[in-house]
């Protein structure tokens, strides 16, 4: 070999071929940095719905990522409105993923992505499940009826769909529900939830009854060897002192009227289960009338002695605590003032006279009200 082939042997080696790949590579790396960078913020994304994405403002849209989506689909729609720059980025991101995690894929669900997020990120989010989620709060004394119609009117789906779903009682799931209920009013725990965009109904009504399972059975099954009532009896007990209750510090009064009551086999006489049966709320204005507690139905406490066939709302952890056994009392009856308290009683001529001192002092302020308007 001549000393001028050795020199270019080796200037091949030291300079030439480093070179080259140091282009390429420096080619590919500012291509790379081109392909997953954001889109940018200037171009247009989609303002149509037909790829699965929906505008909901700072340029941010809403991507639905169907079941048994593959990755180039994705990539592929993903390109299609504007919030990746390539599809052969896409794709490299997505092997190289699958080399790293064999077990991992990209999930379905609905995500909210932004045209000013790289592609690693959009990738990433899409891989992990990073869906889009939202809250709901289901205030304690709500009915079913309650929480059908704000779900409605929150968008989640029709109060239909809802009502529906709370009608099947899932006994496999959980067994400590009786599979002769007709709906699981009761068991459905008030409380603020996270749930992604797309949820159902039923997976709301499961997700609440799991919130019941962790934090109000428990009560039952610590103290079910020194109470009265079954499971049954207990949330629906529960129920009624809820929807009595306003000021909390009478929580535990009313739940031990309720239960002498009970003990003495005297009727209830509680408001709320007639509203129940009625589908009505009475208010100042307009409180129940005799003809209307004088309906007949097994939930109307006032001519039926005992407990209402289910419980009739969904009573919260103070009300599900003072009903597992609730305080003796001296009182028999009890009268609401309107401002949220309650007058107790220990004979009917008391209670009598407590709605008759109730009513006179509302008439006085109805006429005071009147006279200062003339």
């Amino acid at each position: 070999m001549t000393a001028l082939s050795r020199i270019s042997k080796w200037f091949f080696y030291l300079i030439l071929l480093p070179a080259t790949i140091g282009v390429c590579g420096w080619q590919g790396w500012a291509w790379w940095s081109w392909a997953s960078a954001p889109v940018a913020e200037t171009e247009q994304t989609a303002t149509e719905t037909g790829s699965g994405a929906v505008p909901i403002g700072n340029n941010a849209v809403q991507l639905q990522v169907p079941p048994g989506s593959t990755a180039q689909e994705i990539g592929e729609n993903l390109k299609a409105i504007g919030l990746i720059r390539s599809t052969t980025a896409w794709n490299l991101w997505t092997r190289w993923q699958t080399l790293r995690d064999r077990s991992g894929s990209f999930q379905a669900g609905t995500y909210e992505i932004s045209p000013t997020e790289p592609l690693e990120v959009i990738a990433s989010k899409i891989w992990t499940g990073s869906i889009t989620e939202r809250s709901f709060t289901i205030p304690e004394g709500w009915s079913i009826r309650e929480m059908a119609a704000y779900f409605e009117d929150q968008g989640f789906f029709s109060a239909e769909e809802f009502v529906a779903a709370t009608q099947q009682i899932p006994t496999e799931q959980y067994p400590w529900l009786s599979p002769d209920l007709p709906h699981l009013e009761g068991f459905l725990y008030p409380d603020t939830y996270k749930v992604a965009e797309d949820t159902s109904p039923t997976a709301i009504v499961y997700q609440m009854l799991d919130r019941f399972e962790e934090v109000a059975l428990p009560i039952y099954e610590n103290g079910q060897a020194r109470t009265n009532y079954t499971f049954l009896e207990w949330v629906t007990l529960a129920s009624i002192v809820e929807k009595e209750t306003v000021v909390d510090e009478e929580r535990p009064e009313i739940a031990g009227v309720f239960a002498r009551r009970l003990q003495e086999g005297i009727p209830l006489g509680a408001d709320p289960t007639v509203e129940y049966a009625l589908g009505i709320r009475q208010t100042e204005d307009q409180p129940l009338t005799y003809a209307q507690v004088s309906v007949p139905s097994p939930y109307n406490t006032y001519i039926n002695a005992g407990l209402p066939p289910t419980p009739i709302a969904s009573p919260g952890i103070s009300s599900l605590d003072v009903s597992i056994e609730p305080p003796d009392t001296e009182y028999l009856y009890f009268v609401a003032r309107y401002d949220g308290t309650h007058v107790f009683s220990r004979t009917l001529a008391e209670h009598e006279a407590a709605q008759a001192a109730i009513q006179d002092g509302r008439s006085a302020q109805s006429e005071s009200l009147l006279d200062t308007t003339n």
